[in-house]
């Protein structure tokens, strides 16, 4: 370890400024000396250079320091390192703080953080030790810090405790740190969910310029003693690059491509994947569109239709599109035959929200695009950000073929779900 530390020696993260949509920073943390305010003046410049959070670059360089920002619900972590530091170490890290304020407080918002500032901080110096992770994992966690609740708020507050405990979590000393000692329930069931997002971008045509698909399987695991699982899947070779959570046992997935693991107690990710432009991608949706200007240059016409494609007779939900007009419209005034549209004379973007695609009818909104006086079209029309849920589909086809337990005798219940969403889903105008 000591080894380790002389060569990653400087390489480590110095502060965290938590920022809210407004640009106000309502929580600071540093590991090592104080680290002024001023410094993530850098991020808000390139904030403002921005078109949206996620064209944000990854690393922002400033004279002294280096800035990696993440952006989730709706909030900005902007890390501080001193040195040059692999940047997906510390968004891998930033990643992991947002998931355990999701575990602890059921969200992760900026009045959920205010509310349990205490808390927070505890988890950060848990997390983080001179700048090196050290416990991100929740059973861990929830063994050295309790999560809150109004019972133990209100005995901390009187007593002046904290919530830290002062022996150590049993799985910490074990070669099995994910897995606390001694878990008991009295209904044994693990549930996976396969969970794919489509990234895709379609030209004016209908034609895919690119396709892959980020998925991962999310899983709730609550089984007594100590279990052994193996998971198989149909077509294994469909991935292109898999990232597995620690306790997912190597080189039996490269030699056999069967996962095999003892699972963390509660809620993890078990495994994330990629399906590259290698594969034929299923495009699940499609859109038929015409923006038109008129001549005079004061409007325009818009058209566009939304349906299902290559969905294997499932049902579309919670579909949305997302239009971010030129700065010279002015309003629109369109009728949809399904859903609501709004637009925001300022942002100037346009949302037509679906929900469920009806089959018989489907979904169309048209009418007129006014722009400002005096002001000409733009000489590009806008990109359509597609938006929708399949449940019960994995679109690459990856399919479990069979979940089995060893080393304990009872027999769990087990279920399985299969959800498709959009990623960066872009239609060409």
């Amino acid at each position: 370890i000591h080894f380790y530390k002389r060569l990653c020696v400087g390489k480590m993260i110095h502060s965290l400024f938590i920022v809210n949509q407004s640009g106000d920073i309502f929580l600071e943390k540093h590991w090592k000396s104080v680290v002024s305010r001023s410094i993530v003046d850098y991020f808000f410049d390139a904030q403002n250079k921005a078109e949206s959070p996620v064209d944000i670059p990854p690393v922002i360089s400033t004279p002294h320091h280096y800035l990696i920002p993440v952006y989730r619900n709706s909030l900005y972590f902007v890390s501080v390192c001193m040195t040059e530091v692999p940047p997906l170490f510390v968004v891998e890290f930033l990643h992991r703080v947002v998931d355990t304020f999701e575990d602890y407080f059921n969200e992760c918002t900026e009045s959920s953080i205010k509310e349990n500032y205490v808390v927070v901080y505890e988890l950060l110096d848990e997390m983080l030790d001179n700048g090196f992770p050290l416990a991100t994992e929740a059973n861990i966690l929830k063994e050295l810090i309790k999560p809150p609740n109004i019972l133990r708020t209100v005995v901390n507050s009187v007593t002046g405790k904290s919530n830290v405990s002062e022996t150590l979590p049993t799985g910490q000393l074990s070669n099995i740190p994910w897995r606390r000692a001694g878990v008991k329930y009295t209904n044994n069931e693990a549930y996976f969910d396969v969970i794919e997002e489509v990234d895709a971008i379609i030209d004016k045509q209908g034609a895919t310029v690119s396709a892959e698909i980020h998925g991962y399987v999310d899983c709730s695991v609550k089984l007594t003693g100590m279990p052994d699982l193996t998971m198989s899947f149909v077509n294994p070779r469909l991935f292109d690059d898999v990232s597995f959570h620690p306790c997912v046992r190597f080189k039996r997935w490269e030699s056999d491509r069967i996962l095999s693991f003892v699972p963390p107690d509660g809620n993890f990710r078990l495994l994330s994947y990629h399906i590259g432009s290698g594969s034929v991608v299923a495009i699940p949706v499609y859109v038929r569109h015409n923006l038109t200007w008129l001549q005079g240059g004061t409007s325009g016409k818009l058209d566009i239709t939304v349906g299902p494609k290559q969905t294997m007779g499932r049902n579309v939900e919670q579909v949305k599109l997302e239009i971010p007009m030129p700065k010279s419209v002015l309003n629109c005034t369109l009728t949809s035959n399904q859903g609501k549209y709004s637009f925001d004379p300022v942002s100037k973007l346009l949302v037509w929200e679906v929900g469920k695609i009806d089959l018989t009818k489907l979904p169309n909104i048209r009418g007129n695009v006014n722009l400002t006086s005096g002001s000409s079209p733009a000489s590009t029309n806008p990109t359509i950000n597609v938006y929708f849920t399949i449940t019960q589909l994995a679109v690459s086809g990856l399919k479990v073929n069979r979940l089995d337990m060893y080393g304990e005798k009872y027999k769990p219940f087990k279920g399985v779900k299969y959800i498709t969403k959009a990623g960066r889903f872009q239609v060409r105008m």
